[in-house]
């Protein structure tokens, strides 16, 4: 298992990865996002399954007033979030391939059960 969490601050939902990945002794790896860019091939693996607007933090204060928010060419947003990662909804933890937006434990649960 190769775990990333990507994260801007420690959030509520990054303390909960971080606690389940060390209770269960699996190594991590915290990607600070704002010392470290997203890249291109990153970001279209984690709009691969719903798209670039599934990233779009629509909750956020930041976001609604950001033109982001009313977009819709998937080619802008991507930029948009290269620029600016807090436009996304975080954390995002990243198992090779495979990726989970925010708080996920069942998702979580089966890839250490797949990796035993």
């Amino acid at each position: 298992m190769n775990i990333q969490i990507y994260m801007l601050k420690r959030t509520f939902d990054v303390q909960k990865a971080e606690r389940f990945f060390k209770e269960r002794r699996v190594p991590y790896h915290l990607v600070d996002l704002s010392r470290h860019r997203l890249g291109a091939r990153e970001l279209e693996l984690f709009s691969s399954r719903d798209g670039m607007d599934s990233l779009l933090d629509r909750s956020s204060p930041k976001v609604k007033e950001h033109p982001a928010a009313y977009c819709g060419d998937e080619k802008l947003l991507k930029d948009y979030f290269m620029q600016d990662p807090s436009l996304m909804r975080l954390p995002i933890i990243r198992n090779d391939r495979q990726f989970t937006i925010g708080a996920d434990e069942k998702t979580w649960a089966a890839w250490i059960k797949q990796s035993l």
